[in-house]
């Protein structure tokens, strides 16, 4: 049971962002950081999958089922994006929308058990004391929040999450990161994740995906990714990485010389 990509193209006009990308297979219950500098289709390949945006070929296939030939409500029963961009526009208050959300499309009155779980994830993300708040009166950080709540209670099996902490303090960060990685293994979720902080996608990810150049240009464990020639090459950085004394993985960046052609034009 997994999802996989394979020979997938997708353009804007005459700008090509994937040729033929195939991605290996990406299994339940595990957490995969995609990773790769700014402009190179994060963002884009996360709404492919989602069904937002459609590619001119290839495949996206969830537990060998393409999402091409799923219903919109199927596919978003099943695959749920929380993008970078959380701003929430509804007049409601906090728990409404989570249950909107837990609710989807199927109408009429909420359960016991859907209160249930709603009441149990905003305590889980620590926003309980949010509920009556409306959404438009919260703060970035706080929406996001709200957003991942929405996301946790719609049990998806794909979860795709596009910049989760960039709103969040370093508590946050790791109170969340750490509840998206327990959920993950719990409820065998396939979870993908793009984050620019490297040190925190080596902390809660069990496997590295380096987008660059229109492929998936490294795949493995985050030693091995960003130990590769071709990680630095692609954020034009010089990587290394540590292990700190209390098991966390510490990456440190320094710039490459500069061409001698960008010293003479300065």
């Amino acid at each position: 049971m997994s999802l996989e990509i394979s020979g997938l193209g997708f353009g804007y006009r005459t700008h090509k962002l994937f040729d033929s990308l195939d991605a290996p297979s990406l299994r339940r219950g595990e957490v995969t950081a995609l990773v790769g500098p700014n402009g190179v289709g994060k963002s884009s390949l996360f709404r492919l999958v989602a069904g937002l945006l459609n590619p001119s070929c290839g495949r996206i296939c969830l537990d060998g089922c393409n999402i091409s030939g799923m219903s919109d409500r199927h596919r978003a029963e099943r695959i749920f994006l929380l993008t970078q961009h959380t701003a929430m526009r509804a007049t409601l208050g906090v728990f409404d929308v989570v249950l909107l959300a837990k609710r989807g499309w199927r109408g009429g009155r909420a359960t016991g058990d859907d209160i249930a779980r709603v009441e149990q994830a905003l305590e889980e993300l620590g926003i309980d004391h949010l509920s009556d708040r409306l959404v438009t009166e919260l703060s970035g950080g706080q929406q996001q929040l709200v957003a991942l709540c929405q996301a946790l209670v719609r049990d998806p099996d794909v979860l795709l999450l596009d910049e989760p902490t960039s709103a969040l303090d370093l508590r946050r960060q790791l109170e969340v990161m750490s509840l998206v990685q327990r959920v993950t293994r719990e409820r065998r979720i396939v979870t993908v994740t793009a984050l620019h902080d490297l040190g925190l996608a080596c902390r809660f990810a069990d496997r590295f995906l380096l987008l660059h150049e229109g492929s998936i240009a490294a795949d493995g464990s985050p030693y091995e990714v960003l130990g590769a020639k071709v990680t630095s090459d692609a954020y034009g950085v010089r990587l290394a990485i540590e292990e700190a004394t209390n098991g966390a993985i510490m990456v440190h960046a320094d710039l490459l010389e500069p061409r001698r052609s960008q010293i003479t034009n300065s």
